[in-house]
């Protein structure tokens, strides 16, 4: 008898056996980067994951899950100024190729557009980072001890 017929007749059922299933929550990296751009919880994608317009919620609403302990310090503006300075500056060359227009007049339209859609981008980015982290269990996403320093070999100073 091998083992998954063991299985099924223990318990009745005809699901075959998993070993070393840990019971996780699949976390899928593209889903969790999706909800966080749309401002949701990466967990369950229907609790909000912003109470202020950079402050991510400490517990998502919906789920329970903690938001508290992520680290998304510096890469979203860091992605913002690559993305919209690549948009801004690609735009500013081509109106200055097909049309001859003053030095202030770029001033006047392009500095707006640059403040504007960096202002529009930064939240969603943010979330698509959170999810990031939370999809790779960084940070404390993935239920590790945040009194032990594993670095060190000991408990945090």
């Amino acid at each position: 008898m091998t083992a998954r017929e063991a299985t099924t007749e223990a318990t009745g059922s005809r699901k075959p056996a998993r070993y070393g299933d840990t019971g996780e929550v699949e976390r899928p990296l593209g889903r969790s980067i999706m909800r966080g751009l749309r401002c949701r919880c990466p967990a369950c994608g229907e609790g909000r994951l912003f109470r202020a317009f950079l402050k991510p919620v400490d517990t998502c609403a919906n789920c329970g899950a903690d938001m508290h302990h992520h680290r998304s310090d510096d890469l979203p503006p860091y992605l913002v100024i690559v993305v919209i300075g690549h948009v801004a500056l690609g735009g500013f060359m081509m109106t200055d190729m097909v049309w001859d227009m003053s030095p202030w007049a770029h001033l006047a339209i392009w500095a707006p557009l640059t403040v504007i859609s960096a202002l529009l981008t930064i939240q969603p980015i943010k979330g698509g980072v959170i999810g990031l982290q939370w999809a790779l269990k960084m940070h404390g996403f993935g239920e590790e001890r945040e009194d032990f320093d594993p670095g060190r070999g000991g408990p945090v100073e």
